[in-house]
């Protein structure tokens, strides 16, 4: 009998609300929240901006610790082959179905952003770096399997953690950075990611769109800026780029799930680029036709097949230079798509019913075009059962705004416990 065979089993019965298992894992979620509560302010305290290593190490040390203490045989990978700190795996095997669940312990801040420490603004928000995205996620995770464990659950699951140390700014080669976490799903039956999603409890991911990186470079004719567009000079490299963007918009915007963002655009005489830290200068003058360009910006699609003829038509655009100017396109490993699967919803399905049973309603699946890329999507041609999005709800992620609403601390830990002793179930 087939994994998504066991879902529908499951999803016909009617659903007779908790069970005293269950009613003790409610139990247990609430009497720990501020332990909760605790470890999520003492991680978001530190810094794990993603080039931050030590920072990353620090934090990915205090969840080994919480997972060692439950049984789990944790290791560390180390990250210097892929150019970042690395890792955390942590693996509790039994006789269940074996389930995923992926974290991640870096941020978006780095140890030069103002944005530092935990604040609380009230008694049910807080302000922090990567308090949603998304160490609260983290939290939840690891608190809902607590509340398997004290409630005589966990020892029978088949539990591999995974808590990467770079999905903010991800290692180079991607494919070497991402090898643990793919290993990792080989044999899997379904896979949890905590992210936070759209921000929202009544929504769940089932479908996430790759993101792609991508830079063009162009060269033109440097000339005093009398004679730009002579036929022996040209228009210069700042046009041939305006050109190149704007054909982008043109032949490529309004596609449904298709979305490309030129992020950052410098030109002129001469350009220094730091692709890493996507920052650099440029230098020129008025009076001079400029010489070089440079666009970094990002491509995100919904399929395989999308992302080839997005490439393929950007190429094309890149291709096509005004006369006396030169451009060249690449783009990086980038993340791949999730693409909307039966199993996927018929996961979603259990986590709707769990939420329903535990009083909090309803859970839809959101938009692909509001969920953007994380790592769960590196495992989708592994393992038929995904969904995502099931973190700390809260706000304005990625910004100094980023904002928990706390009050979801122990409804999003409940919700994932009880589904993962549904998953257990499954196989008894």
């Amino acid at each position: 009998m087939t994994f998504l065979t066991l879902l529908m089993m499951i999803l016909t019965q009617p659903s007779s609300g908790l069970s005293p298992q269950e009613a003790a894992i409610v139990s247990h979620v609430d009497a720990h929240n501020g332990e909760a509560l605790a470890l999520l302010e003492r991680v978001v305290n530190i810094n794990s901006g993603t080039q931050n290593f030590d920072g990353v190490r620090a934090v990915g040390k205090i969840f080994r610790a919480e997972f060692d203490a439950l049984g789990f045989k944790t290791h560390w990978i180390d990250g210097a082959p892929f150019k970042r700190a690395g890792h955390l795996i942590a693996e509790h095997p039994g006789p269940g179905p074996k389930i995923l669940l992926i974290g991640h312990l870096d941020t978006v801040f780095e140890k030069d952003s103002p944005f530092q420490k935990f604040e609380k603004i009230d008694a049910t928000h807080a302000r922090g770096p990567g308090i949603i995205d998304m160490k609260g996620g983290d939290v939840v995770m690891l608190h809902a399997l607590k509340a398997l464990n004290a409630a005589g659950a966990l020892k029978n699951m088949n539990v591999v953690v995974v808590m990467t140390g770079d999905e903010e700014d991800s290692g180079d080669p991607l494919s070497l950075a991402r090898a643990p976490l793919i290993a990792a799903g080989k044999g899997a039956a379904a896979a949890i990611g905590f992210e936070d999603g759209p921000g929202d409890p009544k929504l769940g991911v089932t479908a996430r769109r790759g993101t792609t990186g991508w830079e063009v470079r162009v060269k033109g004719a440097p000339a005093h800026s009398s004679q730009i567009f002579r036929s022996d000079i040209g228009s210069g490299a700042v046009f041939e780029m305006a050109r190149i963007l704007n054909a982008f918009r043109e032949k490529m915007a309004g596609e449904e799930h298709l979305t490309f963002n030129p992020g950052v655009v410098l030109g002129g005489t001469s350009v220094e680029f730091d692709a890493v830290q996507t920052r650099g200068t440029a230098f020129g003058k008025t009076n001079v036709v400029a010489e070089h360009a440079v666009v970094s910006g990002d491509l995100r699609t919904l399929s395989p097949a999308q992302l080839e003829h997005a490439m393929k038509t950007m190429q094309d655009v890149v291709a096509a230079s005004l006369p006396h100017t030169e451009a060249t396109i690449t783009f990086d490993e980038g993340y791949p798509p999730m693409a909307p699967a039966e199993g996927n919803a018929k996961l979603l399905a259990m986590y709707d019913q769990a939420s329903r049973d535990l009083g909090f309603g309803a859970v839809t699946a959101v938009t692909p075009d509001r969920a953007g890329a994380a790592d769960v999507s590196f495992v989708a041609g592994e393992i038929t059962s995904i969904i995502d999005g099931v973190g700390l709800m809260g706000t304005d992620d990625h910004t100094a705004k980023e904002t928990a609403d706390l009050s979801t601390l122990p409804s999003q830990t409940k919700r994932a416990a009880v589904l993962l002793l549904r998953l257990q179930s499954s196989r008894q």
